[in-house]
């Protein structure tokens, strides 16, 4: 038996560095048609939504500059933008700030 096997359970935190965040991806469930497509031919989705952000950004003065998004904000980014990371079963995205396109109201 292993010593301490709660710590095997716990799930993964991750904290962006500078000006990067993590999104994690919306999925598209059908096309506007309403035809839903086989998994291979999909498009991976270019929104989710925000689940961490980092501190921010330092310039040359010094100075951080603190992100323009916030933790839980729906947004758009570049289609091959950032980096995949898989955690508890769900997709998410690292990508820096300057991938965002826009941010949903």
């Amino acid at each position: 038996m292993v010593p301490n096997m709660e710590c095997f359970m716990v799930r993964q935190k991750i904290q962006p560095l500078g000006n990067r965040l993590v999104v994690q991806r919306q999925e598209a469930q059908t096309t506007r048609g309403g035809i839903i497509l086989p998994d291979a031919a999909k498009e991976k989705p270019r929104q989710g939504k925000v689940i961490a952000v980092g501190p921010g950004k330092v310039d040359e003065k010094g100075h951080k500059a603190p992100l323009d998004v916030k933790v839980g904000d729906q947004v758009l980014f570049a289609a091959y933008a950032g980096t995949e990371y898989k955690a508890d079963d769900a997709d998410y995205l690292i990508l820096s700030e300057d991938d965002v396109l826009a941010v949903f109201n």
